[in-house]
This record gives C-alpha cells, sequence and structure tokens, in this order.
C-alpha cells in the first residue's frame, strides 16, 4: 500500500458527547453510529477493502493498494483504507493486515474488520472524557494531546480485538493470527501503530534539493531476537533461537522448545505463545509530515524480506501513474522472490 500526502466537529454532529462515563447502553449505541458510518463510507467507496486507489481531494491524498497471493497458497493478506475517518474531511485511515497459520486468513479478516469501528468508537469515548475547548500555547503540546488520545485509542482497540478472536468459535486462533500495521493521517499529524513485522517506510525528499529521495522506516520490525522482545518472552518462560536450516531467522518457541515457531514477537491470535510472551500491544508512535515528505509505503514481510527500503522508495517513485504504484512493488517482489527461491534449488 502507497500513500502520497501533500477535526472533531463532523464526529460530533454524529455522535452525541458526554463528559461523564458512558453506560453499557450508551456504549452500544455509539458503536451502533460508528458502524452505521463505516456502512455509509463503504456504500459510498469511502471505506475500501481490496486492491484499489482511493483519491482524496479534501485530504489531499492519494492511495494505492494492492494484494497478491504468494507461493504459499491462500492469501492471507488483508488491507483496508477509510478516506474521511470520523468524519473528518482531513482525515484517512490505512491498515494492512497479515494472516499466519491455518486459520490466518479468517484472522486477518476478522481484525481488519474490528479495528477501523473498535479504533473510531474508542477515540470518540478519549474525546468524550477530555475538553473539546483546551487551549494550547503551543503546537507542540496540542500535537502531544491528539497522540495521547490515539495512542490510548489504539492500545484499547486491540486489547479488545485480541479478547475477540479468543472468543471467537467459527475459526480458532489457538495456533493461527494476525499482524496489524495502520496509519492515520490527520492533517499534517500522522500517527503509526504496528503490531508485528509489516513495516512502514516514508519517502522523504533530501535537503540538499537535488531531487533524491530518502527512506525514513516509521517502524520496527518486532521479531523475537530484539533485546526487550527476547527478555520479555524469556522471563515468560518461553524460548528465542533460529533453526539450523534457518540461521537468522528467530522465532518464538514454547517452553519445550517444539511449537510454534512464530517468527514475530507480537500478534492477533497465537494463544498457545500468549502466556509464553507474545503480545498483542501495539507501539505507537507520531510524525508530523512536512512539505518535503513525499509518500508512505506500508507492506507486509512478503515484501520487505526481499525488497530494501531503498529499493521500495526507487521502485515506487519511477511508476509514471501513482495508481500503478503499490502494484509495480507487489510485481517487483513476487519477482525477487522467483529469483531467490529459484537459486535456493
Amino acid at each position: 500500500m502507497v500513500l502520497f500526502p501533500s477535526l472533531v466537529n463532523g464526529l460530533a454532529r454524529a455522535v452525541p458527547f458526554r463528559r461523564e462515563k458512558n453506560s453499557p447502553r450508551e456504549d452500544e449505541d455509539g458503536r451502533k453510529v460508528v458502524e452505521a458510518l463505516a456502512k455509509e463510507a463503504k456504500k459510498n467507496e469511502l471505506l475500501l477493502s481490496s486492491s484499489g486507489t482511493v483519491k482524496s481531494h479534501k485530504a489531499n491524498t492519494f492511495a494505492s493498494f494492492f494484494s497478491k497471493r504468494g507461493t504459499k497458497g491462500t492469501n492471507q493478506d488483508r488491507l483496508a483504507v477509510w478516506e474521511g475517518f470520523g468524519c473528518q474531511d482531513d482525515m484517512i485511515f490505512c491498515g494492512i493486515f497479515d494472516g499466519h497459520g491455518p486459520w490466518g486468513h479468517f484472522v486477518a479478516k476478522r481484525v481488519r474488520k474490528l479495528i477501523p469501528v473498535s479504533l473510531l468508537c474508542n477515540w470518540q469515548e478519549a474525546l468524550a472524557a477530555t475538553s473539546l475547548d483546551l487551549d494550547f500555547k503551543l503546537e507542540e503540546d496540542r500535537n502531544l494531546h491528539w497522540f495521547d488520545l490515539w495512542k490510548q485509542s489504539y492500545l484499547k482497540t486491540c486489547a479488545a480485538v485480541d479478547q475477540d478472536l479468543k472468543n471467537h468459535t467459527r475459526f480458532d486462533s489457538f495456533q493461527s493470527g494476525a499482524t496489524a500495521l495502520t496509519i492515520i493521517k490527520q492533517g499534517k499529524l500522522l500517527t503509526i501503530a504496528n503490531l508485528g513485522d509489516s513495516r512502514a517506510v516514508l519517502a522523504t525528499a533530501s535537503e540538499d534539493d537535488d531531487g533524491t529521495l530518502i527512506p525514513l522506516q516509521l517502524t520496527t520490525d518486532l521479531k523475537p531476537n530484539l533485546p526487550e522482545e527476547a527478555e520479555r518472552i524469556k522471563q515468560c518462560r518461553g524460548k528465542v533461537f533460529s533453526m539450523e536450516d534457518e540461521p537468522g531467522v528467530y522465532r518464538v518457541w514454547l517452553p519445550n522448545g517444539k511449537t510454534p515457531g512464530l517468527a514475530i514477537s507480537r500478534a492477533f491470535g497465537d494463544y498457545c505463545v500468549k502466556d509464553f510472551g507474545l503480545i498483542s500491544v501495539p507501539q505507537v508512535t507520531q510524525r508530523i509530515l512536512t512539505s518535503r515528505d513525499q509518500f508512505i509505503i506500508l507492506a507486509s514481510d512478503g515484501v520487505w524480506d526481499v525488497i530494501s527500503n531503498e529499493e521500495a522508495v526507487k521502485i515506487v517513485s519511477s511508476v509514471a501513474q501513482k495508481e500503478k504504484a503499490a502494484q509495480r512493488l507487489v510485481q517487483c517482489a513476487a519477482y525477487e522472490w522467483k529469483r531467490k527461491l529459484k537459486l535456493e534449488k
């Protein structure tokens, strides 16, 4: 997915805010309103979940997104783009969800369905608990305030989504799960929430004004061998090591070292290792976009395992038609995978 980028009043018109704590009935009413917003957005082609493009004149953004089945069989990647997120003309939500395991495609689909709606509900509640008329003397203070609202909303959302999967009866998330990488562009504010090993890369113009685009990685690939991740897993009695036939590919294992061999340290689902260090807590960060920032690439590990940040930025920037940017990047990744597998035979 490639996003090319160049508040409160809308949602306030649709959802009544309260200063006091909502009752369960009011929470349910708020969720129904947000679900109705999502349904209307999908009807008006503002909420898309398949390969295509979204062009928003009001938000000054253009999104190109594309997904393709790899060599492993079922395509377990899912995506979502919601223009006018939260009834805000200048806001757009983008997310990619990468499933794994026997039921991974169902988990990813469920996560894609739940996150936007749940996040919007929790954001509404966060707004209701604070003053809409806060007077910030410094723009930095205002940005930090908005970031805190989004961070708390994300933390609450991810906890609820993971619990939903645990209680779901139509598919088994015990040894299946999904990662999630989402961004919210609100004016020049960019909020990023990462849970897993998908990656967001920003292409920004060099300060030398020579036309060079510099890749800036906005997220950390949350792998089990990262020091903080490995320490948490070991404290929970999980094990982290790589197999002899996969040197450098570190995985999370049960204390007996036999299963499941998960190559990420954070994910939805995968309850077989949730008591042994795997968590569903996202890393949430914020960036203020500038006129130098040209586009953002969101992609799963299927791209980043064979294409570097620099190569990805060059591929996207070289595409004459922005509508084809995501498709071109995926095609290049598919070619590199074929070449890699051929060399390994």
